[in-house]
């Protein structure tokens, strides 16, 4: 079968082979057949190791398709199913789990070293434990997760990691309040998304940051009430806040950067919620005295901050009412053939995310 291999952590570009196979296969696992995959910075950023991956991999962890086939002992699945990926699904039995954090679960992590690919030259591995830049793909049944007959692949693939990311991160994690001001830094899919949460909480003021001016653009059709380059942040700042800052600030780029900028623009009291996956030599810094005197909450939030099954649930309900919009963010649709090109539109910011049809 035909999958986008990563030969060594720090390429650029994906090798598309003809010659890989799916393996694996038993009890606890199911086979699928992924019909569309999203494109994600944090694919991005394990090709070029800011997040750890064990190389050769396929990226990819935002996919959707049909259930082939069911190992021994998967319940509430049967071959012909419709389902997305979770690239992090919950054991239930932690300490995590067991304390409702489900998005904690490390399960999913430990997926991560186990190759579920081979080719002639060795084993392969699935970015995440999935890995969706391909025809087919085994995981763990907690992975494969039914959706509605009315959810289209392309909406499902978004909902398994950029939708229920951004959203989570304004409706779980930061818990936007109706009436306040917000900031977001970085309007990618996740970036996006995180508007569309605040936006269905009623934030009154939604400033869209971000240097690329397609993006700034569709931040505005999404929801935000103005967007600017990140020169333009402190006027914004001054503004709408009279110099205070923001109620809420959300970092979605992942770097430490952009994370103190956050924090600077967050008022006195306020909420910086990180967002964005960075890399473990990347150290943000503030200094006690702010940290003690400022009061202002730092909430990291992952995978969208609360039980994901449920948070899938919601985005479905949110899309289906015309509350969110996500068809419109697939601004890209490319055969796997294409996965170089789509690379390239998603570093230089032409995409907001890129739908990869299989």
């Amino acid at each position: 079968m035909r999958a986008a291999v990563l030969h060594e952590i720090g390429q650029d570009k994906l090798e598309v082979l003809d010659d890989v196979e799916a393996v694996g296969f038993g009890p606890g696992k199911v086979k699928l057949r992924v019909r569309a995959t999203g494109l994600c910075h944090s694919d991005v950023s394990a090709m070029s190791g800011v997040l750890p991956q064990p190389a050769p991999f396929i990226p990819g962890h935002e996919g959707a398709g049909e259930v082939i086939d069911i190992g021994d002992g998967v319940t509430g699945l049967s071959a012909g199913d419709r389902v997305l990926v979770c690239w992090l699904p919950a054991c239930g039995a932690c300490p995590a789990c067991r304390r409702g954090q489900t998005q904690l679960c490390l399960a999913g992590f430990m997926n991560a070293g186990t190759p579920n690919f081979k080719r002639p030259g060795g084993d392969v591995f699935g970015f995440a434990g999935t890995g969706t830049f391909t025809e087919e793909a085994v995981v763990d049944a907690g992975c494969a997760v039914p959706i509605p007959d009315d959810v289209p692949f392309e909406i499902a693939a978004l909902i398994g990691c950029g939708v229920t990311t951004g959203l989570g991160a304004a409706i779980n994690t930061a818990q936007v309040e109706a009436g306040s001001s917000v900031a977001v830094i970085g309007c990618g899919g996740v970036g996006i998304s995180t508007i569309q949460g605040a936006r269905v909480q009623g934030a009154a003021q939604i400033v869209a940051v971000d240097p690329v001016e397609s993006r700034r653009e569709a931040a505005l059709r999404f929801g935000a009430t103005e967007a600017v380059a990140p020169d333009g942040l402190a006027d914004a700042k001054q503004r709408i806040t009279a110099g205070e800052g923001f109620d809420y600030v959300f970092e979605v780029v992942g770097k430490s950067v952009t994370a103190r900028t956050a924090y600077e623009n967050t008022r006195r009291g306020g909420t910086l919620c990180i967002v964005g996956a960075g890399a473990m030599d990347d150290n943000f810094q503030v200094n006690m005295f702010e940290l003690f005197f400022d009061e202002k909450r730092i909430l990291p939030s992952m995978y969208g901050g609360g039980d994901v099954l449920r948070s899938y649930e919601r985005a479905i309900a949110l899309w289906r009412a015309g509350r969110i919009d996500l068809e419109s963010m697939i601004t890209h649709r490319v055969q796997l053939a294409e996965i170089n090109d789509a690379l390239d539109q998603m570093r230089t910011g032409e995409a907001l995310r890129t739908c990869i049809e299989l």
